[in-house]
């Protein structure tokens, strides 16, 4: 019988046989959520129905990004004349798609992550003197959150969808490294596998699954997958009644799941659905490669599932969820468009959407905007029809085309001539003259010009995506003099004027929900104590806090994440951006004048000039407690005279 069942809802697979399986489930809260039960069916078709109206709002955009994903890649299908060419000789070129738009997206996204991911990565400050401490360790504990679960990755991608496809999307999440846990040492060498080979002094096992890590993470959402409400605009997505997004799986990795978050259910009954488990979502017009990112396996082997994820924004009541009748947050997984697999209120204590987007070109009103990239996809179009034309008119001119009258010229002869290029002529020519038995065609290559007006509108995208030859790394080589440094400074200036711009909207959007979100999570889910480095800017404030520390490191408690803060943002800058030249100046002209350089921290004048220059590591050379000089009595009164020192009585 079908499988599928049409309705106002949308279209979900008819699973009432799993009514009568009881495969012994409790449910959370009391709820009924067995298969086919009234609060189950409820569940599937609100969460579907959201799903419909988002998707299709947002899959009318699917064709202009899989038009951006074919110049993102460095060659175009092979039509059936160039197979021909191919196949004759592999070394000919034919049609290739000009990488340029690929390298001013490399361009974007490298200022982004220089601008954004800096070290640390999220700052914080107390907003009083007692929350001062608490938000320096809080700040040290999620960058090694962010090392840790290699968060700089995830940034990279939600950068560079923003840039590619008008906006990018992560999830903030919570994540838990669990193994086996043992007390006393081992000796020995340990093998690739993870063996230890030779002699291994006695170690007592504690636990097989003790918690060895618990931090913040960040998950990407494929934009192609993203269920945002269409009723707000995409730098709003909080404001919206639901937020979603399709997750492709395996079974395998669904039943894995259930089996360590107990929130997760029902994964066992996917068991009795032979057909396939993907979303009908997934099987329309969407990203042309696969959403996991790689060719499915035959389903005898891999049976693929598809999960859609959704926060909504309910009246209990209305739902059947309880007898509150003001808005509350819930998270509900739907595998398949038909079983529930998750139902929950969100509990999180910052009661948002733990959802973070960066769109830098938006314009605040529309769901889906349109990108950078997309705006120069027709440039981009002309570039890679003049350069392939160019390509194809002289692969079609460089073998000379000759006029030749068979009875006068010997054919053999000049289809492989012999050595020094002897054509011999027919017998019955021979003593006559050979001018009008053979000549050449005179070719004109129409396109020798094209490589010319390539450039000229590579430079108009430059202007138009905002980037100019130094921000690619590539300095002006034309021209009647030589580029000198205020020609380069004022240039580099102006075009990393609108990067700013650029990065400082992602910051302001996407960089401080997650930062926010993240010492949330720290404050509400950290279970264990920690120990952090105290390297860095507040060494010396920790060291002072709490004394003696352990090989640099400081031990951190949950109870003193509790504290309130500040998110100090991102500004769009670089390091080195600043003019290095100015600021040595200055420094120079205090250092020579003690009178001016009391009314300044020398120091720090001198760390930020460092860090300008490119120096990660400053505070290393940093000398740590006060330094004693001991002068003669006539130098002490001297300067106690002028006012650089304080008699103490």
């Amino acid at each position: 019988m079908p499988y599928i069942v049409k309705g106002a809802q949308g279209e979900r697979r008819d699973i009432s046989d799993l009514k009568d399986k009881d495969l012994g489930y409790e449910y959370p809260q009391g709820m009924d959520l067995r298969p086919g039960s009234p609060l189950h069916n409820l569940i599937v078709d609100q969460v579907c129905a959201r799903a419909n109206a988002s998707h299709s709002v947002l899959s009318s955009r699917f064709d202009s990004w899989n038009k951006m994903d074919e110049i993102m890649t460095a060659y175009t299908p092979v039509s059936e004349d160039e197979a021909a060419v191919q196949n004759q000789d592999s070394r000919k070129p034919i049609s290739v798609i000009f990488p340029y738009t690929y390298a001013i997206k490399e361009t974007l996204v490298t200022y982004g992550m220089t601008s954004m991911v800096q070290d640390p990565i999220f700052r914080y400050e107390g907003t009083g003197p007692e929350d001062t401490i608490g938000a320096m360790l809080m700040e040290k504990k999620i960058h090694m959150d962010c090392m840790k679960a290699k968060v700089p990755l995830a940034l990279h991608t939600q950068i560079g969808d923003g840039i590619q496809y008008g906006f990018g999307i992560s999830t903030p999440g919570w994540f838990e490294r669990r193994g086996t846990l043992y007390s006393g040492r081992t000796e020995g060498k340990v093998s690739l596998l993870g063996r230890i080979l030779g002699r291994r002094s006695e170690a007592q096992l504690v636990d097989h699954n003790a918690l060895l890590y618990e931090g913040n993470k960040l998950e990407n959402i494929d934009p192609y997958c993203a269920l945002p409400d269409p009723s707000v605009s995409i730098h709003k997505v909080q404001d919206g009644d639901f937020f979603g997004w399709i997750h492709s799986t395996t079974r395998t990795s669904l039943l894995e799941l259930e089996a360590l978050d107990e929130d997760v259910f029902n994964a066992r009954y996917t068991g009795f659905l032979k057909d396939s488990l993907r979303s009908v979502l997934t099987n329309e017009s969407g990203r042309k490669s696969n959403t996991t990112g790689s060719a499915e396996l035959d389903s005898d082997v891999q049976q693929h599932c598809d999960i859609v994820y959704m926060y909504v924004k309910l009246i209990p009541k209305e739902w059947d969820l309880g007898d509150s009748e003001y808005p509350e947050k819930w998270m509900f997984g739907v595998v398949a468009d038909s079983l529930v697999i998750m139902a929950k209120p969100l509990g999180l204590n910052h009661g948002l959407y733990p959802v973070s987007v960066m769109a830098p070109d938006f314009d605040g009103y529309q769901m889906a905007p349109m990108s950078r990239l997309e705006m120069l996809y027709g440039l981009q179009h002309v570039v890679n029809w003049l350069f392939n034309s160019h390509i194809a008119n002289v692969r079609k001119s460089i073998n000379d085309l000759l006029v030749i009258d068979p009875w006068m010229i010997n054919m053999n002869d000049l289809k492989d001539p012999g050595p020094g290029g002897i054509i011999r002529t027919r017998r019955p020519m021979w003593g006559k003259g050979i001018k009008e038995g053979i000549f050449q065609l005179n070719i004109q290559d129409i396109t020798k010009n094209n490589i010319n007006d390539t450039a000229v509108i590579v430079q108009w995208m430059n202007h138009i995506a905002g980037v100019d030859d130094s921000t690619m790394g590539t300095l002006r080589s034309g021209g009647p003099d030589r580029l000198t440094g205020q020609e380069f400074q004022g240039t580099r200036q102006s075009a990393v004027g609108r990067l700013m711009r650029m990065s400082k909207i992602m910051s302001l959007m996407g960089m401080q929900d997650i930062a926010y979100m993240f010492a949330c999570h720290t404050q509400q889910l950290m279970s264990q104590s920690t120990y952090i480095k105290t390297t860095g800017d507040w060494e010396k404030t920790l060291r002072d806090q709490f004394g003696k520390v352990d090989n640099g490191h400081v031990k951190v408690d949950p109870l003193q994440m509790q504290v309130d803060f500040d998110i100090i943002a991102r500004d769009g800058s670089m390091p080195g951006q600043q003019s290095v030249g100015s600021w040595l100046t200055l420094y120079k002209m205090l250092v020579e004048n003690p009178d001016s350089a009391r009314d300044f921290n020398m120091f720090n004048m001198f760390k930020h000039i460092a860090t300008e220059m490119g120096a990660k590591n400053i505070e290393d050379f940093a000398k740590r407690g006060a330094e004693v000089t001991v002068a003669p009595d006539e130098d002490v009164m001297r300067q106690v005279e002028k006012g650089n020192l304080k008699a103490v009585t």
